[in-house]
């Protein structure tokens, strides 16, 4: 099986969805064209992606659901025996918020254990999960085998917490401060800025509200030269 790049797995995460979907509506099969409208792509690219996989459709039936959403969970994601651990670090409100979002939305990956600076959070359970100190990462990642980390923490500390789980054995980060990280080419980071995300909505919802009132004003316009002109050839002898 090859190695899949970067865009591809986050491709078959949009179809693994897709099929699950599918699946609970009672769906058996599936077109590549289909699959590629709801996952707005194009058929071409759908079974590009599935050849990593192994796995191909039927030009009479196209993709079997449940075989193939079983391929890409297979690629995917671990087997139960075999579940990757994840940590957080920050439990503040969008820590916490995290911590729920993820509670049982994958089985095979799991967040164990949450690391704080505040001392009242310290041997606290928040969100299903045991909050340690910060001092203590390094001995609960090695000990629990956590290869996955989330940093919800302020910037500034943001390159601390990254080194301390890289040197503990963490090889993926999230990482949701706004500090871009400085790591091995070993360690997987993804940066997410939602700040940056909601500036990028916000400025082509305004690009697209100030297309729209550019072409009524024009559409407007016109319909008034339009009006004039027919009014005064009814008053032309």
């Amino acid at each position: 099986m090859e190695i899949a790049p970067y865009r591809t797995i986050g491709r078959l995460t949009r179809y693994w969805r897709t099929l699950r979907d599918l699946a609970a509506e009672g769906e058996s099969h599936i077109y590549s064209h289909l699959l590629a409208a709801k996952a707005q792509v194009t058929a071409a690219q759908v079974r590009r992606d599935l050849m990593v996989l192994g796995y191909t459709g039927t030009p009479a039936r196209g993709y079997e659901v449940k075989k193939l959403r079983e391929h890409i969970e297979t690629f995917l994601f671990p087997a139960p025996e075999n579940q990757q651990k994840a940590a957080l670090a920050g439990v503040g409100n969008f820590g916490r918020a995290l911590l729920k979002f993820f509670s049982g939305r994958r089985p095979t990956l799991k967040i164990v254990a949450s690391f704080e600076a505040d001392a009242d959070k310290f041997d606290r359970v928040i969100g299903g999960c045991r909050c340690y100190p910060i001092e203590k990462a390094a001995e609960v990642i090695r000990g629990q085998d956590i290869t996955v980390g989330i940093l919800a923490v302020p910037d500034r500390e943001a390159q601390e917490v990254a080194d301390i789980f890289v040197e503990a054995g963490v090889r993926g980060i999230m990482n949701f401060a706004r500090t871009p990280l400085q790591t091995p080419e070993s360690v997987y980071v993804e940066e997410i800025d939602l700040a940056m995300s909601m500036d990028r909505v916000a400025f082509f919802a305004r690009q697209a509200r100030q297309s729209e009132q550019d072409a009524q004003n024009a559409q407007n316009a016109q319909d008034a030269c339009g009006a004039g002109g027919g009014a005064g050839e009814r008053r032309a002898p």
